[in-house]
């Protein structure tokens, strides 16, 4: 892997220079600059850990994150770690339950108003396709 800029001067005139630790060393010919680069790994986009975070916040676990998203639980629990995120007390008690649904079946649920009643409602994009959660308060 070539890179193209040095992160010091920015000029794109660098040579290898080496190995240090498993990982290519470069040095840049205009500033003299040593520098290494990370192994590429498995970067997830932002818009995951942003939705990923919010459903946490939402009272989804890290198991239920983990089904809808497709990301493992452990990252999730390392970006709640990593970002402070706190979900404040809660005074009721409430169940969330959660529902995968295309558009035409989210048009559905919406239509009937029963759907609705006694309960609290988020609806996500996840993909093409919509992730409703709702609330009902459970009996103490």
């Amino acid at each position: 892997m070539e890179l193209a800029h040095c992160p010091q001067c920015d000029s794109n005139h660098i040579s290898r220079n080496g190995i240090i630790k498993e990982k290519q060393r470069y040095k840049c010919k205009d500033c003299g600059y040593n520098f290494t680069v990370d192994k590429p790994g498995k970067n997830i986009e932002s818009f995951f850990v942003t939705k990923a975070l919010q459903l946490y916040l939402e009272g989804l676990s890290f198991r239920e994150i983990e089904r809808l998203l497709g990301i493992s639980h452990v990252s999730v629990m390392n970006w709640v770690k990593k970002y402070h995120i706190v979900i404040p007390g809660r005074k009721n008690h409430y169940k969330p339950t959660t529902l995968i649904l295309t558009y035409a079946e989210l048009i559905e649920f919406y239509a009937n108003r029963e759907n609705l009643r006694g309960i609290g409602v988020t609806v996500t994009e996840i993909e093409d396709k919509f992730m409703l959660i709702k609330w009902e308060r459970t009996k103490k």
